[in-house]
């Protein structure tokens, strides 16, 4: 599926009822994903460790309530209250790109926080299913070898990776969380988790949705941040997107990147 984005800043005058609570929102993916959601009237709550680090060009924005907590210091209760209320949960959190960052704890930080989450849900009970969009990675499997298109050379790579690297391993991990776990028919909690390829700035533009990886890790295609963002805002407030997806991990990916003919397999132009 080819998506073009436009008028996002006419859909803040649409009442939209979705509240929706969003992890890693400091970050440049989850900052794109907060401003996009209140640009839209959609009700944020966002958990962060530094309120300052948010956008600038959305505080005091009367639809956005911010929390500062230590997410691994939450307990289960108290995740609940911040959930309460809330039909969908975003996750943008991923580790700092730094060398403690990368090799330090928390080692399983986005997949023990999903599994929190999910648990969470799990004693509230809700009367429908939370939705819960996760920002994944090209870089992750579908369960069951699904992705054809990756060699046996390409997953030993990341084989490798995943041993090496505890952010790609975690990742991973998360993935397979939900998959395993969170199957179709769970009743309590919906999931997507979006995999973009190699990520940059820019705006909203064109972009590929597909089910398949679009080419190898050697060969990377671009993804704007500000892309998978309106994708993940889709995801809340089309009910037919999110059935398209619940339950798969879409790859997204510019369409300028794609080549004509897959273009054309990718299916007609929606807004």
């Amino acid at each position: 599926m080819i998506a073009e984005a436009a008028g996002i800043a006419a859909a803040a005058t649409e009442s939209v009822k979705s509240r929706v609570l969003v992890l890693g929102g400091t970050g440049r993916t989850g900052g794109c994903v907060v401003r996009q959601l209140l640009e839209r009237g959609v009700f944020v709550k966002a958990l962060v460790r530094s309120a300052a680090r948010l956008p600038e060009d959305v505080a005091g924005n009367p639809l956005l309530t911010v929390a500062e907590v230590d997410l691994f210091s939450l307990t289960g209760q108290e995740l609940c209250r911040h959930l309460d209320g809330c039909d969908t949960v975003i996750s943008c959190l991923g580790h700092t790109p730094t060398i403690r960052g990368v090799f330090g704890p928390p080692y399983n930080l986005v997949c023990r926080m999903a599994s929190n989450v999910v648990n969470a849900v799990g004693q509230m009970r809700p009367t429908s299913p939370v939705r819960f969009v996760l920002m994944s990675s090209v870089s992750v499997n579908r369960p069951e070898r699904a992705d054809t298109l990756r060699g046996h050379g390409e997953r030993s790579l990341l084989w490798v990776l995943r041993g090496l690297m505890p952010p790609a391993r975690d990742n991973q991990r998360v993935a397979d969380f939900f998959a395993g776990s969170v199957e179709p028919g769970h009743g309590l909690v919906e999931w997507v988790a979006v995999r973009p390829d190699s990520l940059r700035d820019g705006g909203v533009s064109r972009y590929s949705l597909t089910e398949e990886l679009v080419t190898s890790l050697f060969r990377s295609n671009k993804t704007n941040m500000a892309n998978v963002a309106h994708f993940m805002c889709e995801l809340v407030a089309d009910d037919d997107t999110w059935r398209r997806w619940s339950g798969k991990m879409p790859v997204i990916t510019n369409a300028e990147a794609m080549t004509a003919q897959e273009t054309l397999a990718a299916g007609p132009l929606s807004t």
